[in-house]
């Protein structure tokens, strides 16, 4: 008997170490924080992160929205987050180094700056962001951080763009000084008809808002598990693309620029994005671009040479129908 019991024991422990095939093979959830107002609260559809985690779950990234609040459809499988609904940035800025100390994330996607556009400040709000940003980045170095333009605000889209105007070369700077900080254009992935109310997006406005935080984050290695893209290394480059200006009638007006973040001079990039299905670069200028809707733009005979730290851009018209909206981009050098 007691043979037989000391066997069941060598059995048991033996079919604990049994890795089941299809698990995700033991990798560890990467934790994700979304960070912002209402707009990340989602409200009870769960805004955008009821479509973001479907998409990185559906890829077999193992991912975990982290935070103190949860919010969303009894059926979301992950409902965690900090979206603080009518909270300023610098309420995020009062509360955020706890929320580091307590979950610890890997990657933060921070959309904030909406209700300073309708309060008492908001030409201070770039300067806000900025502070907020460096306190996430030193407190944080290793954590990836995505900053999003903020999206339209039907009653104050010219305060909302000069805020987005403000920020893009401020977000640009940080990344070009090493810091693991990442410019994402949300303003034109949502429309003012995807607004009910003039500011929350409905539905199809969360899940457009879901497909451009997906491409940022495909973008950037190491920001959804595997291996991290290390930071300042010689030949790195980062490319930043925006909309520029008002779209028209079947087509709008590219641009990215392209850093050199590394130490040592760039001697040559490559550019690579994709648009969505049915629109095309009909003309570009600073590079050369081959492909459709997969694009990848060469840089130009005078635009190559990049120092430590230094930047250029190329411009390019879109045409075809659909939302003037331009997703992450990638930069690889020689």
């Amino acid at each position: 008997m007691k043979l037989a019991k000391i066997i069941a024991g060598v059995l048991a422990a033996c079919a604990a170490l049994i890795v089941v095939p299809g698990a995700a093979d033991g990798a560890a959830a990467v934790p994700i924080m979304p960070l912002g107002d209402s707009i990340t609260q989602g409200g009870s559809i769960g805004g955008y992160r009821l479509d973001l985690g479907a998409k990185l779950r559906a890829d077999g990234h193992a991912i975990d929205f982290v935070g103190s609040l949860a919010d969303g459809p009894a059926s979301m499988p992950d409902r965690d987050h900090e979206g603080h609904p009518g909270w300023t940035i610098a309420q995020i800025d009062g509360s955020v180094s706890g929320w580091l100390n307590t979950y610890h994330p890997h990657t933060i996607l921070l959309h904030i700056g909406t209700n300073d556009m309708y309060g008492s400040d908001p030409a201070g709000a770039p300067r806000r962001l900025s502070a907020l940003v460096d306190k996430i980045t030193n407190q944080a170095p290793d954590t990836e951080l995505f900053v999003a333009t903020i999206i339209p605000i039907r009653f104050a889209d010219q305060a909302v763009r000069t805020f987005n105007a403000a920020i893009a070369p401020d977000m640009r700077a940080k990344a070009a000084a090493g810091k693991r900080v990442h410019l994402v254009d949300m303003y034109p992935s949502v429309a003012i008809a995807d607004l009910p109310d003039g500011i929350h997006p409905n539905a199809a406005g969360y899940s457009k808002m879901a497909t451009t935080w997906y491409n940022a984050l495909k973008a950037v290695p190491g920001s959804i598990g595997g291996d991290p893209q290390p930071p300042g290394d010689d030949g790195a480059c980062t490319a930043t693309p925006r909309v520029v200006g008002t779209p028209w009638n079947g087509g709008f007006q590219g641009e990215v620029t392209v850093a050199n973040s590394g130490t040592a001079a760039l001697d040559g990039w490559t550019v690579r994005f994709t648009l969505p299905s049915g629109q095309t670069v009909s003309q570009i200028w600073g590079g050369t671009a081959t492909g459709t809707s997969s694009v990848t733009v060469e840089n130009a005979a005078y635009n190559g040479a990049l120092g430590a730290g230094a930047v250029t851009t190329f411009g390019f018209l879109v045409s075809g129908p659909g939302t003037a909206s331009l997703g992450a981009a990638t930069c690889t050098s020689p």
